[in-house]
């Protein structure tokens, strides 16, 4: 796509640095991003990609702003208190950005309709707290050969990891995570959350997102990359692909 005179100069730090440049910037412009989840991590993913002029974006969250939310989930404000999550990211997305297209959905996805969510995007994001969307976001992902950029944040302990089904050496996140639909999972409301901590993984999910979409760089793929924050440490250990996964496991 051309970039308008105002798009040169609104992108114009991107456009500035030559692994961008007018090109990637074009691509981001083009692009359709999914993102699965406005709470901690959704909020600084959506907000680095509607100020980075990603084209089209969907936000999918079925719950509502809680006065809790407000001390890490920074795309929210007060007066959004009771209102749907995706809806209220979709206005602050908007207000940064209104030459974006952002598209809210106010329920969670499963089933036809997050298969064919997925399928609409060229990539995804998870964003999501829990394992049963993680696996459920996965899966549509494989099926549709999409990329999928995942994190997740409790405590001080973050984590991020891509994983591109187009590639022939990429895991699946049901290569890293069995999906164990009876162990218990620990959740923000019950061990707590370090505020910062969603916003650091969100931002390193948004730049794995624009990398790709953007062609610069290497993706995470094939790696996990763990964030302890109370220590400042950074662990990056290689995951291969598991053979014999029900999810990927057939696919080539």
């Amino acid at each position: 796509m051309d970039l308008t005179d105002d798009q040169l100069l609104r992108y114009s730090r991107h456009i500035l640095l030559p692994e961008v440049g007018v090109t990637g910037q074009s691509r981001l412009g083009g692009a359709a991003v999914l993102l699965v989840g406005a709470g901690g991590l959704g909020c600084p993913v959506a907000l680095y990609l509607g100020a980075s002029g990603v084209g089209r974006l969907t936000i999918a969250d079925g719950d509502v702003v809680d006065l809790t939310n407000l001390q890490r989930q920074i795309g929210h404000v007060t007066a959004a208190i009771g209102t749907n999550k995706a809806e209220s990211l979709a206005a602050s997305v908007r207000a940064i950005n209104p030459e974006i297209a952002v598209h809210a959905v106010a329920g969670r996805l499963g089933g036809e309709a997050l298969a064919a969510a997925v399928a609409a995007a060229d990539l995804v994001v998870d964003a999501s707290d829990n394992f049963a969307t993680r696996h459920a976001v996965n899966r549509a992902c494989v099926a549709a050969r999409k990329p999928l950029v995942s994190g997740a944040a409790i405590g001080f302990s973050g984590q991020l990891a891509v994983f591109d089904p187009g590639r022939a050496d990429s895991p699946c996140y049901r290569c890293l995570f069995p999906d164990h639909a009876d162990e218990p999972e620990l959740r923000c409301a019950e061990a707590g959350v370090f505020s910062p901590l969603v916003g650091t993984i969100g931002a390193m999910q948004a730049t794995e997102a624009l990398k790709w979409l953007a062609g610069v760089g290497e993706p995470l793929v094939g790696r996990l990359l763990l964030w302890d924050a109370l220590t400042a440490g950074v662990r990056v250990m290689k995951v291969p692909r598991d053979p014999a996964c029900p999810v990927c496991g057939a696919t080539v």
